[in-house]
C-alpha cells in the first residue's frame, strides 16, 4: 500500500515521526497555559511550523504519491480533529484558523521534500 524509501533504520525513522504526531496531539490538548507571543496570530506560525516539519519528515520516508497523499490527508484529517477536541476540553478553543494554519504547514512541508531537497534521513545513514 505505502512505498517507501528503502533505509537501514526505517522502524526509528517511523518511530520519530510517530512521536511527532504523538507531540502535537499532546500540545494542541494539553491544559498549559500559553506561552506568551509578542506576535500577532504567533500561534498560527507554531501550528504552519509543526505540521510543515511532520509533513517533511513523512515525505521522506514515503516516496510515491499516493502514499504522500494519504499522508497529508490524514494529517489534516488529525487537524480538523483536533480543533474540535480543544472546543470539548473546556479549557481549549475551537479555531478555524489553526485548520488553516495547519494546511498551509502541510504544503509547505510537502514542497520543501525531497525529490525538491536531499532526503536528510537518507544523508543521517550514511555518516551513521
Amino acid at each position: 500500500m505505502f512505498q517507501k524509501h528503502p533505509f537501514k533504520y526505517p522502524a526509528l525513522w517511523l518511530m520519530t515521526g510517530w512521536m511527532l504526531i504523538a507531540a502535537i496531539i499532546y500540545l494542541s490538548l494539553a491544559n498549559i497555559s500559553s506561552l506568551p507571543l509578542h506576535v500577532d496570530h504567533g500561534d498560527k506560525y507554531g501550528h504552519v511550523l509543526a505540521y510543515a516539519a511532520v509533513m517533511f519528515w513523512f515525505m521522506q520516508i514515503y516516496e510515491d504519491t499516493r502514499s504522500r497523499l494519504i499522508v497529508a490527508t490524514g494529517l489534516l484529517a488529525m487537524g480538523i480533529a483536533l480543533e474540535f477536541a480543544q472546543s470539548w476540553t473546556g479549557y481549549r478553543t475551537f479555531e478555524r484558523a489553526d485548520m488553516i494554519a495547519d494546511g498551509i504547514g502541510i504544503v509547505i512541508g510537502w514542497f520543501v521534500s525531497p525529490p525538491r531537497t536531499q532526503n536528510l534521513l537518507e544523508r543521517v545513514e550514511k555518516v551513521v
